[in-house]
């Protein structure tokens, strides 16, 4: 990867420049509690999330209570418990404040995109990654589709001014790494993230960096 061609990156939040797994867990077991239902273990989350809160609420429910009326009182409960507990544990990871100093330094604009509803993810930059200004803050909103769709990633490209191919996406997911091919940007995997090297190289990942500090290196 040339050090010189590249003037953006978008980063992915949970995962990437956020652990949030055991408040998105805590969150979604107390709202299968409150529906009777069994709650998992933390390490089952890491097979849930990525792909937005219906989709892991259809997961997290047993597969003979997945009815529609189930799925919007699972989802449902999902937001209003988590909106009381996202900040109860979640942090930047190490090195991110590192990374994201050297790349303002440096002149590189920077935007999360991510899976998440756009309120709690807005919210959650603002209080776990107040340092930095981010030209995007875009989660799910009913006008732009989820991630491994390249809209949202190609708007944010837009809003920071560059073209696709300038732009590098750091995500922890296969679905981050399909995003970045299909928007034609470099896909760049974070293996201190929520899934394995395998799942980021077969979602297609050019890249993959073990520490965030990392990237700074592709940058002059």
């Amino acid at each position: 990867m040339e050090t010189h061609a590249y003037r953006a990156v978008i980063f992915d939040m949970d995962g990437t420049l956020l652990d949030t797994i055991d408040d998105i867990a805590d969150s979604m077991n107390q709202a299968l509690r409150k529906l009777g239902l069994p709650a998992h273990p933390v390490a089952r989350y890491l097979d849930f999330i990525g792909e937005g809160i219906e989709v892991m609420a259809m997961k997290a429910l047993p597969e003979m209570k997945r009815s529609p009326q189930t799925m919007i009182h699972a989802v449902n409960a999902m937001r209003e418990e988590y909106a009381s507990r996202w900040s109860n544990t979640s942090r930047a990871f190490d090195g991110i404040a590192e990374l994201l100093d050297g790349l303002e330094e440096k002149g590189i604009r920077i935007s999360i995109l991510t899976n998440k509803i756009d309120a709690f993810a807005k919210a959650m930059a603002a209080r776990l990654l107040p340092d930095w200004s981010f030209d995007e803050v875009r989660g799910l909103t009913p006008d732009c589709p989820r991630k491994p769709d390249p809209a949202g990633a190609l708007l944010c490209a837009e809003s920071m001014g560059v073209n696709p191919g300038q732009c590098i996406l750091v995500g922890d997911s296969a679905i981050d790494m399909q995003t970045a091919v299909s928007a034609g940007m470099v896909p760049v995997g974070a293996l201190w993230g929520y899934q394995d090297r395998e799942r980021l190289m077969a979602g297609g990942a050019g890249i993959l960096i073990s520490d965030p500090r990392e990237l700074l290196g592709y940058f002059p």
